[in-house]
């Protein structure tokens, strides 16, 4: 015996893709928010670079020709806001020259020369943000540019930006830590359909086929519901079916196999050869009702099992007529009685299965030829949108009480012939039902008619 390992859970797969998508967009948050919290933290430092050497540019003073600087204390002040990091700088003359500050402070690369660049670089083998900004004289004793260039380590700037960056990030995952939270109750309440499905179905009878209810369920498992329920409903009309071929088959065969038995054991003990000859002639008649019961019970149980099991397909109907005229069955039952075939020239389609709709018909048939009178005729039309597989004769038709019961097996009446097994009309209703029709009856000058109408199918577009 093979044992199915179940899969996961519904729950656990939805809690995994909630967790999953808060995780994706919190990671894209993260690292949004470190790129922002990072160019805000070099923005502000690089303003307080600025500043810092913009106060040593305005400090330049031309003294005899030679430019004279006089360190202001606020550029400092500016720089100590980060008091872990180590700062360097330089002023230099026209030529590159060095009028004060660390020789070592780098020079940016730009060739193109703007009033202040920044650049990166290197500061006693730490990484730092260098400005470098430039101040232009045009005096008498003094033309050209004197360059101020100011750096600072990023010890400062770097804390700032996981300084934003965890602000930012600690609300987002508490917000994350409740909206899961949030999604294990939502999604519980959403599985636990299921969960009443499960146990509804769990403490059923094997033989309860009855529809599930789909009060209070959500529309998506409702599709699925009612595809089961449709699936259950097939399951029950074939279960039913299977039952009442068994019940009928056990109840109707015991009275006639049982006559023929003391039928046969009479007619071996008949010594007069005039009674036996009628007694074989009795027993012959009820043989051959015996085949047509077997043969009726076995028809009806194989169109109920057809109409859920094979697929419909578009027939013409005006073939379904042909068939049964063809099939010359109705010679069997009246040899002496003509069928005339009524059908046009244009197709008449329906949605149905070809098997059943020529069972149902010969019924119809043979009916007519048992309890009408001839002539017969048979036919296929169009009337108010349906589609008319018809069958007419000149007799006085069905009585309105056995027309009100064509559904139930075994209906006969006091005309019926003996080898009438009364489920004749029981199969039309199975397959007018089947494939969502009915049976129409009409009195008129040609007489009583009984047709089987269909639904015509809206034509196929390619």
């Amino acid at each position: 015996m093979v044992t199915e390992v179940p899969g996961s859970s519904l729950l656990s797969r939805l809690l995994t893709g909630v967790v999953l998508i808060l995780a994706a967009g919190g990671i894209i948050v993260a690292l949004s928010t470190w790129f922002n919290g990072r160019a805000a933290s070099w923005e502000a430092y690089d303003r307080l670079l600025l500043g810092a050497a913009n106060d040593i540019a305005e400090s330049i003073r031309i003294v005899d020709g030679t430019p004279r600087v006089s360190l202001p204390t606020s550029a400092f002040e500016l720089l100590a806001q980060a008091p872990d990091d180590r700062v360097s700088y330089a002023v230099r003359g026209p030529g590159g020259g060095l009028i004060t500050g660390q020789a070592e402070t780098p020079t940016p690369n730009a060739t193109q020369r703007r009033d202040a660049v920044f650049f990166d670089g290197s500061m006693q083998g730490e990484q730092a943000r260098f400005v470098d900004v430039t101040r232009r004289f045009a005096e008498r004793e003094f033309s050209g540019d004197v360059r101020v260039t100011v750096g600072q380590t990023m010890i400062a700037r770097r804390a700032l930006a996981v300084d934003l960056m965890l602000n930012a990030l600690v609300p987002i995952a508490l917000a994350g830590v409740a909206l899961i939270l949030i999604s294990i109750i939502v999604v519980r309440g959403a599985v636990r359909p299921l969960d009443r499905i499960a146990e509804d179905m769990a403490a059923r009878d094997p033989y309860d086929l009855t529809p599930v209810s789909v009060e209070g369920v959500p529309r998506e498992i409702a599709v699925i519901v009612n595809a089961m329920n449709r699936f259950m409903g097939r399951l029950d009309r074939q279960f039913t079916a299977m039952q009442s071929l068994i019940s009928d088959t056990a109840h109707q065969l015991r009275t006639p196999v049982a006559a023929i038995r003391a039928q046969t054991e009479t007619a071996i003990e008949e010594t007069d050869p005039n009674e036996r000859a009628r007694l074989l002639g009795r027993l012959a008649r009820r043989t051959r009702s015996l085949g047509s019961l077997l043969d009726q019970m076995l028809s009806r149980a194989l169109v109920v099992h057809r109409t859920d099991s094979v697929a419909r397909e578009r027939i013409d109907l005006r073939q379904i007529a042909l068939e049964i005229v063809e099939a010359r069955d109705h010679e069997i039952v009246a040899p002496g009685v003509d069928v005339e075939l009524v059908i046009g020239e244009t197709e008449v389609i329906v949605a149905g299965d070809e098997f059943s709709l020529v069972q149902a018909g010969k019924n119809l048939l043979s009916n007519a030829i048992k309890h009408g009178v001839p002539p017969v005729r048979v036919g296929v039309s169009e009337a108010n949108g349906r589609a008319l597989l018809w069958f007419e004769d000149q007799g006085p038709g069905i009585p309105p009480g056995v027309l009100a019961q064509t559904g139930e097996r075994f209906q006969r009446t006091a005309a019926s012939r003996e080898d009438s097994a009364g489920l004749g009309l029981s199969i039309v209703t199975a397959v007018a039902d089947a494939f969502d029709g009915d049976i129409e009856t009409a009195f008129g000058e040609d007489g009583f008619r009984i047709a089987l109408a269909l639904p015509i199918p809206p034509e196929e577009t390619s």
